[in-house]
């Protein structure tokens, strides 16, 4: 008897089926027009504002002019989409182009409006009122990395998205001495930090947190989910719905807290991972910024291998825009639709600023183009971007709720992208009526006949 079961084979026990985590399901992308037009309606807004600081730095006296020879050169500094010239005739509205009294040699100048002198009064009073508010940002900012520093670099590319002026090394750090403190990098030679000097544990906790805590009871690790706005006509298959649903059920890590303890490429790492980009997106004034500077900043952060994909595989957390030729990630609770939620003052008056450089097109632009259109494809390609509807700018301010409009395109429409003028429009409308009653004519004489 032993020996027979010497000769019988051992039988390998089957191995458990192995878990597919919810990173590895594919997720759709669906685009979302409300989205996308939240990121292309600031399309040359920072250049415009880079340009407007340059007349209002200048060492000339109000009404601070400036030869237009003298702003050529600028294109390049300013990072301006065209040449200098032909950037400051696309907005009328904001900067006037006049010939000196003589005995001058007539030399056009330069100067900006009173409108966009008086809306730049604006942006310092309401750069002054938030500054303590954007250095609490910029603190919790910094309190998301474990080693409380990040590079100064880095954070000259959120500086935009944070609300801090062009000089914050300068303007703003200095006044915050018990929060920051620059030290040399320790990564590369010759570089600088920006580190904590002064934990806060007050501030330590995210957005996520402090919703759960005012609208109930709420305990540190206890499950929380994330709110859930998809794109229309998104669709999730069956498996991957079950497998989130699961997954809003795990517990909660906070951003603050370290995740080194967790098994890479896990769920809960996962939701880990989410919290963190979703508390840095909470912090920024737009709820947005660039894929790049995320990806950035995870690395530095010192998230796990393979954190890229959680911005991919969230969609209905965050809403990833092709437009202006580069990936920006929105957070889409942030938003509802294309207007923000949490009204910041800085963000309220980049807006009016939007709408200035809107205001006066029709008779500055499209009478400009006339002019200048020898200079070529580079002036037609700007013109076209800037045409987009008024209704688009007049949104911004508003408190009262908009409704939904059930007539709204679909998001599958392949002419999405295309602006329909509305002469073309009108014009089409009259040439169907025109065939109509020519219809109607010929039938009423071979019934005559």
């Amino acid at each position: 008897m032993q020996s027979l079961r010497r000769r019988l084979p051992s039988i390998p026990h089957p191995s458990p089926p192995l878990r597919r985590n919810f990173v590895d399901a594919r997720i759709p992308w669906v685009r979302d027009r409300a989205l996308d037009h939240v990121v292309e309606k600031e399309k040359y807004l920072l250049p415009f504002l880079s340009l407007k600081d340059h007349f209002l730095s200048s060492s000339r006296p109000p009404p601070h002019s400036l030869p237009l020879s003298s702003i050529t050169p600028l294109k390049s500094e300013l990072s301006l989409p065209c040449r200098a010239v032909e950037f400051v005739r696309l907005f009328p509205s904001a900067f006037s182009e006049s010939l000196p009294s003589p005995p001058l040699p007539p030399v056009p100048e330069i100067r900006p409006t009173e409108e966009l002198l008086s809306l730049h009064e604006e942006e310092l009073q309401a750069v002054a009122i938030s500054q303590s508010d954007v250095a609490d940002r910029l603190l919790k900012l910094l309190m998301l990395s474990p080693s409380r520093r990040l590079p100064l670099r880095l954070v000259e590319r959120l500086r935009w998205d944070l609300g801090l002026p062009r000089d914050f090394v300068s303007s703003v750090l200095p006044k915050y001495p018990d929060y920051f403190c620059t030290s040399p990098s320790k990564s590369k030679h010759g570089e600088l930090d920006l580190e904590v000097v002064f934990y806060r544990r007050d501030l330590a906790v995210s957005s996520m947190e402090s919703y759960a805590k005012r609208t109930g009871e709420y305990k540190t690790g206890s499950p929380l989910a994330f709110p859930l706005h998809f794109s229309r006509n998104f669709k999730l298959d069956k498996k991957v719905r079950n497998w989130l649903d699961q997954w809003q059920k795990l517990p909660y890590l906070s951003p603050y807290e370290s995740g080194s303890h967790l098994k890479p490429k896990s769920d809960l790492t996962e939701k880990w991972v989410v919290a963190v980009f979703h508390e840095a997106l909470s912090l920024l004034i737009g709820k947005k910024t660039e894929k790049t500077n995320l990806v950035l900043l995870g690395e530095k952060l010192g998230l796990p291998p393979g954190f890229k994909r959680a911005i991919l595989q969230h969609p209905g957390i965050f809403y990833v825009s092709n437009k202006l030729r580069t990936e920006t990630v929105v957070l889409r609770e942030g938003y509802r639709r294309h207007l923000l939620v949490e009204k910041h003052p800085v963000m309220d008056v980049r807006y009016r600023y939007v709408h200035l450089m809107h205001k006066g097109k029709s008779s500055g632009i499209r009478g400009e183009k006339k002019k200048t259109a020898s200079v070529g494809e580079e002036t037609d390609g700007v013109f076209h971007d800037l045409d987009v509807e008024d209704r688009e700018f007049d949104d911004y301010g508003d408190d009262e709720e908009e409704e939904d409009d059930d007539e709204e395109e679909s998001d599958d429409d392949e002419y999405g992208d295309v602006k329909v003028c509305d002469s073309v429009v009108k014009g089409v409308a009259r040439s169907h009526s025109v065939g109509r009653e020519m219809n109607v004519r010929q039938r009423r004489v071979k019934f005559a006949s």
